[in-house]
């Protein structure tokens, strides 16, 4: 851990332990081998194999602070006060090995030459794939009261080392700008990387990290914890009611150092994240596994030896055990085996016993010595357990009622006609009066309608056995085929594209994010999956003598009517029924008693306002929202998982006062509501 700063003696890390494993080739061909893609989770991508490199650092004890800005010209820039990336001559490539880092694949000081004991730059691409796919890079290393730079354009050297000058720092500063040749879009997001930035200061306890957005004035943050993942665990809890007191631990054993912390609210979800050397493992792997299984054994444990359980009594299952568990686990290992080069999977088998063997003891002892907030965790996870065994008879009764006993679907499930998943979709439709619709314009083949009468139940404060006695989430759950819970299986999915088609108002909005709640909470894999979809219905309908055209923002509507000859189009008239605005420059406006339509004869169009799905007629349903070769629609997508958990919980939950302030917060940022 960096909790005070080594004294740096740069004789330990010089050129011999840059090791070089290959050339840089193929990477701007295919840069998705190296970061995943080239949309904005590749762009950030780049940002965070600069900053693991100075996390680097920190683990080893030489950096205690690391400043992040995004500039106004569009590019980023990553300082550290580490020991600065050696500058002297690498025997085998001939070049600095500043150059050899920032141009050779495979080349850095993680391989067993000395340079780290603990590294999440695992791999040694991040620097010279961040330079491969940029612009631009300028690499200042300041080092031996020397100012060292050089710069590099795609990936190339742009020039030789050049000593700028005297200084008293130490340390590495990279910036670069992100090749628009290879990505959909250069422009970073400060709340991705604010996100991110704090997630590695709760990680790395004693390391000041500062993000800076030069692009808008006043966006500025610092974060700086002492009490690494139990901090974490604070603010993942923040707002909800919490059971019992944080268990926190910080072991170092043979296998490397083990960091855990965990407390429990009143909520029915489990939020467990986990890392190695700071790169957050998606997938878990040996050292959740170990985790778990001491989590269910200990608790188990201690209700025996207190008798809370009795010998007739079965065992609290490990679903019990994790019902509102709130839990970080954090580990760090010189040689870190990680499941392909997104290193969402920890494989090293000596991880598992490590965490078991440190997170057992320290939970016994907690328990045993907080008589209280032990009784208060299992009085949570029994109740857990009453629960499970009635969600288990309410699912079992889905199960018998539904497809998998060869029974008939939900009777308002319009099925298709298609047995092949991969090409089938599901419309959820928000009413019987667009279900209708969707029935009549749908393609039979492919497309099956669900339609929903109501709102369906907040899963957010619910239970299994209650949530699966809400007939319009049943009907759904019958309808997909999957199952739930610990049924739940992936493989049964009966259409690929599950799609919500809400109006496009404030109840759509409700229904809408209803539903998403319900997938995200217990069918996140669909999610992850990319099977969940989002209908893009039209806002207007401009129609011009016999041309017609659907626009789907009032951006897009004012767009087009200038197009139309609209000098003001905030002026022109929107009816919700066929009407017409007529329109012409040369006559003054002149008003129809009965109805408010501006009327200037040279040029007629007419200007309709959706504010349902159910306005549409089959055939616009279908050539508007339904028509594959045709229609605009969002893919949902979890791109940061604890945000989007934070902001279902703050919207859906319980508690009010977060809420409050949330909607406080965001009303600022939207012009207008449509009530």
């Amino acid at each position: 851990m960096a909790e005070a700063q080594k004294p740096v003696n740069n004789s330990d890390y010089s050129a011999d332990q840059i090791q070089v494993l290959e050339g840089l080739s193929a990477v701007r061909k295919r840069p998705g081998m190296y970061i995943g893609t080239t949309d904005v989770g590749g762009l950030h991508h780049l940002v965070w194999e600069i900053v693991d490199n100075a996390i680097d650092e920190a683990l080893a004890g030489y950096c205690t602070d690391i400043i992040v800005v995004i500039h106004k010209d569009g590019s980023l820039s990553v300082d550290d006060n580490g020991r600065g990336i050696p500058v002297d001559r690498h025997s085998k490539t001939g070049k600095s090995a500043l150059e050899t880092v920032m141009t050779v694949l495979h080349a850095g000081g993680k391989f067993g030459g000395g340079g780290y004991k603990v590294s999440g730059g695992l791999h040694g691409v991040g620097v010279s794939v961040v330079n491969a796919l940029s612009s631009r890079v300028i690499a200042q290393v300041y080092r031996d009261g020397k100012i060292y730079q050089q710069e590099y354009h795609r990936g190339d050297a742009g020039g030789e080392l050049e000593i700028l000058g005297d200084t008293k720092k130490q340390g590495t500063k990279i910036t670069f700008y992100p090749d628009v040749e290879i990505f959909d879009s250069v422009i970073f997001d400060f709340k991705t990387i604010v996100g991110r930035m704090r997630q590695q200061a709760y990680l790395t306890k004693g390391v000041r990290i500062s993000i800076e957005d030069e692009r808008e004035k006043g966006q500025k943050y610092q974060f700086y914890f002492e009490g690494g993942v139990k901090s974490y665990v604070q603010h993942l809890n923040q707002g909800k009611e919490n059971i019992g007191d944080i268990v926190y631990v910080e072991k170092e054993v043979d296998a490397g150092v083990v960091e855990v912390a965990l407390q429990y609210n009143n909520s029915f979800q489990e939020t467990i994240y986990t890392f190695a050397n700071n790169i957050h493992t998606v997938e878990g792997g040996m050292h959740l596994t170990g985790f778990k299984t001491a989590l269910t054994r200990t608790i188990n444990a201690y209700a025996r030896k207190n008798e809370f359980l009795k010998e007739k009594d079965d065992n609290l299952s490990a679903e019990d055990v994790r019902e509102g568990l709130t839990a970080i686990i954090s580990v760090k290992l010189a040689d870190p085996q990680f499941e392909g080069q997104t290193k969402s999977k920890l494989g090293n088998a000596e991880m598992r016993t490590a965490v078991d063997a440190v997170f057992a003891e320290a939970l016994t002892e907690f328990m045993g010595e907080n008589p209280a907030s032990g009784r208060a965790i299992f009085g949570k996870c029994h109740l857990a357990a009453k629960a499970r065994m009635a969600a288990r008879a309410a699912r079992d009764t889905v199960i018998r009622k539904g497809a998998l006993e060869g029974m008939t679907l939900p009777g308002k499930l319009a099925d298709c006609s298609s047995k092949d998943p991969s090409v089938s979709e599901i419309y959820i439709v928000e009413g019987d009066s667009a279900g209708g619709s969707a029935k009549q314009g749908r393609n039979r083949d492919t497309q099956a309608i669900l339609p929903l009468r109501g709102k369906i139940l907040n899963v957010e404060q619910a239970r299994l056995d209650r949530i699966l006695g809400n007939n319009e989430v049943k009907n759904l759950v019958i309808a997909m085929g999957v199952g739930v819970g610990e049924t739940f299986d992936i493989e049964k999915l009966r259409y690929h594209k599950i799609v919500i088609m809400t109006d496009a108002d404030v109840d759509g909005a409700h229904i809408r994010t209803l539903l998403l709640t319900l997938f995200y909470r217990y069918f996140k894999e669909l999610i992850e999956a990319g099977h969940i979809y989002i209908a893009q219905p039209p806002l207007y309908k401009i129609a011009q003598g016999k041309k017609v055209k659907y626009v789907y923002t009032d951006e897009e509507k004012d767009e087009y009517l200038k197009e139309l000859g609209v000098e003001d189009p905030a002026e022109a008239e929107v009816v919700g029924e066929e009407g017409s605005t007529e329109d012409d420059s040369d006559e003054e406006e002149i008003e129809k008693e009965e109805k408010d339509v501006v009327k200037k004869p040279a040029k007629r169009f007419s200007i309709q306002r959706y504010k349902g799905l159910g306005e549409m007629n089959p055939d616009q349903l279908w050539e508007t929202t339904m028509d594959p070769d045709k229609h605009t629609m969002l893919k949902v997508t979890i791109e940061d998982a604890e945000r989007a958990d934070e902001v279902f919980d703050t919207l859906m939950g319980s508690e009010v006062l977060p809420r409050k302030k949330f909607i406080q917060a965001e009303a600022k940022k939207v012009e207008a509501l449509d009530i």
